[in-house]
């Protein structure tokens, strides 16, 4: 495809597509282990994975062949009916979190409505009144519909579409105290990603989440925890809170469990796992046998290909070369992240680096917030990719100190 014709498909999508997205100047036609291709046909170096989506990378042969065999033998029944590659996917996805019970959604902010749910439905059963009260965290995200983004600390996300739902208090992430300080007999929960995402990568500390534990524990209220997008193995652990030496009431988990196929989850535990009844909750196409025919095969892949080792191993290959970076730049002010979910944060906006590491470098990167660059490659990469990144990187932030 000519330049001109890349840009005719760029004005045709610009006439039809509500103006929702500022989107870059590309259009990608298919994709190959950590790298995408144009309809021109330049290679990019993928270090975004679709947002922490594409796990398994692109063109995972095993995984697409399991899809071409469920499309041709059924896509859809609804929720009234029993499929095999529901309870497959449910088994395998217990199993690796060690949870009770698990309902499938369609994408992780539904999984998040799902999840808070959850905890209204188990104050409900215990008798509380109905103005019962959620914790959630500062500057975190949890997606875009009424229910999460009322979860979702951060003012600009939110000042639209108030008023929200009520009954949700904000506490600092990583500040044990300020959880206590709007703790009351009506809080029935505490909602927090393990490493907060778009708030600019931080990871909870040992002593806050265990501390968030023990604060539910004492007042018989619900931990929910969102890995939609730390979790599937990204972290260095199958779901970010295993290295903690805690257990979530209930978890969201999404993004790479399906490896570009929409699906998400939330998944219950002990308590929680009882707290709703037939008929409280529902979804037309969650849980369909060819979203979970995906996530089956994904989280086959995962343990085949011992995912999480490997995450381990090259996490911390590039934790190195990203220390580093920031050693040899000052406008770099911090490190922080675990695993392949690591983020820079910079002295000043970093949206014309990453404009100037895709339009320049052929290098994809994406933002948390506007002074981070957060690094989500596909957990396939090696050190190699690794090494091509800094590079690349090196040069857009040598172009932009000119």
């Amino acid at each position: 495809m000519a330049e001109q014709d890349m840009q005719q498909c760029i004005d045709r999508a610009e006439r039809v597509l509500y103006k929702i997205y500022n989107r870059f100047p590309v259009v990608f036609d298919h994709g190959q282990g950590v790298y995408l291709y144009d309809t021109n046909g330049r290679e990019y170096l993928d270090f975004g994975a679709g947002i922490a989506v594409m796990g398994l990378g692109y063109g995972c042969e095993e995984l697409n062949r399991a899809m071409k065999e469920q499309i041709d033998k059924l896509c859809h029944t609804s929720n009234l009916f029993y499929t095999v590659p529901a309870v497959e996917a449910g088994e395998k996805l217990l199993e690796a979190s060690g949870m009770d019970k698990v309902f499938f959604t369609n994408s992780g902010t539904e999984a998040v409505e799902g999840a808070l749910k959850v905890a209204k439905r188990y104050a409900y059963n215990k008798g509380l009144a109905p103005d019962y009260e959620i914790i959630a965290m500062e500057h975190s995200f949890h997606g875009r519909s009424l229910g999460a983004l009322s979860v979702t600390g951060n003012d600009h996300y939110q000042e639209p579409f108030a008023p929200l739902i009520p009954g949700i208090r904000f506490a600092r992430f990583n500040d044990l105290d300020s959880v206590k300080a709007v703790w009351s007999e009506k809080t029935c929960a505490v909602l927090m990603e393990t490493i907060q995402g778009e708030g600019g990568i931080y990871p909870a500390t040992e002593e806050f989440l265990n501390g968030v534990r023990r604060l539910c524990d004492d007042h018989d209220a619900l931990l929910l925890l969102d890995e939609i997008q730390c979790g599937m193995g990204r972290s260095g652990s199958m779901f970010a809170w295993q290295q903690y030496g805690v257990k979530p009431d209930v978890m969201m988990v999404a993004k790479a469990l399906g490896n570009g196929i929409p699906i998400g989850a939330f998944l219950a535990s002990g308590k929680a796992a009882s707290a709703m009844a037939p008929g409280d909750h529902g979804t037309t196409y969650g849980g369909n046998p060819f979203a979970c025919a995906a996530a089956s095969k994904v989280l086959d892949l995962f343990s085949s290909r011992k995912i999480v080792e490997h995450v381990q191993k090259v996490g911390a290959y590039l934790w190195d070369k990203l220390e580093e970076f920031t050693a040899a730049h000052p406008c770099v002010q911090a490190h922080r992240g675990r695993g392949l979910i690591q983020g820079l944060e910079f002295a000043d906006p970093v949206g014309p680096l990453v404009e100037c590491a895709l339009l320049e470098e052929k290098l994809v990167l994406i933002s948390a917030g506007t002074k981070v660059i957060r690094f989500v490659p596909p957990l396939v990469i090696d050190p190699a990719d690794v090494d091509e990144m800094i590079r690349r990187l090196e040069r857009c932030v040598a172009d932009s100190s000119r």
